[in-house]
């Protein structure tokens, strides 16, 4: 790799498994009954003041950005995946640290067995 495209490589924060049972689906009764989400963030930040200070403030709080997914998931409802991953997106954007995001959300319970996943991505405009 060479040095002038290392240099432009963003530091990454990832949250993995983020677990939350929320109401979300297109299909009659999937709103009715809480069902298992399973989510992961990775987001594509700028954050060489936190390696320097070791500061909190100088990064991306990660456990408020959970709180924050938990909340979305819990608490709103959406016929699309694709609409949740957007507002989760959203969200995640809100810190201006975060230069890009990318969520993957998997509804494990739907297909008795074969698990759908959808993976978004979305950058500051």
């Amino acid at each position: 790799m060479e040095r002038a495209q290392r240099d432009r490589e963003r530091d990454v924060i990832e949250l993995r498994g983020i677990r939350v049972f929320g109401r979300h689906g297109a299909n009659p009764g999937e709103q009715d009954v809480p069902q298992p989400f399973e989510i992961a963030l990775r987001l594509e930040v700028e954050i060489a003041a936190a390696r320097a200070s070791d500061a909190l403030a100088d990064t991306v709080d990660y456990a408020a950005l959970h709180a924050a997914v938990v909340r979305i998931v819990a608490r709103e409802r959406f016929a699309l995946l694709e609409r949740l991953g957007d507002v989760i997106l959203d969200a995640a954007l809100a810190d201006p640290r975060v230069v890009r995001a990318s969520v993957s959300i998997a509804k494990p319970a739907l297909l008795g067995g074969a698990t759908p996943v959808v993976t978004l991505h979305k950058g500051r405009r």
